[in-house]
């Protein structure tokens, strides 16, 4: 195993700047950009389903659509002709399915930031 001098004499003959500053520690702040690197990733099975929920009734390819709450665990499930017929061709299906799940919502504090179902669409 090479010492840490032996290292950084390495380092400097490939061309790689030494790192002077100390690793960070348990009580040491993170740096920006492990925190944006964080955040901004997505799971990778989320980008589908965001996906296809932004789009519009007549754009989607399934026949049934279903949509779940994150906080009852309530599933409804909606034929898209019928989803159609009901908010039209040219609706978003985020905003079809978070009318879907309010209109039978089971969870209801009166507060407004509290009240309501949180939606995860689901592709079949």
């Amino acid at each position: 195993m090479p010492t840490p001098k032996q290292m950084e004499k390495l380092a400097r003959s490939m061309g790689n700047p030494v790192a002077r500053e100390h690793p960070l520690g348990p009580r040491d702040e993170m740096p920006d950009e492990y925190w944006r690197a964080i955040l901004g990733d997505l799971p990778a099975d989320a980008e589908p389903v965001e996906r296809s929920a932004g789009l519009r009734l007549s754009e989607l390819p399934q026949h049934v659509l279903r949509v779940s709450c994150r906080r009852c665990e309530r599933i409804v499930e909606i034929q898209k002709a019928d989803a159609a017929r009901l908010y039209g061709q040219h609706a978003i299906w985020r905003e079809v399915g978070q009318r879907l799940l309010n209109n039978t919502c089971q969870n209801r504090t009166g507060r407004y930031e509290e009240d309501g179902c949180w939606p995860s669409f689901e592709p079949l």
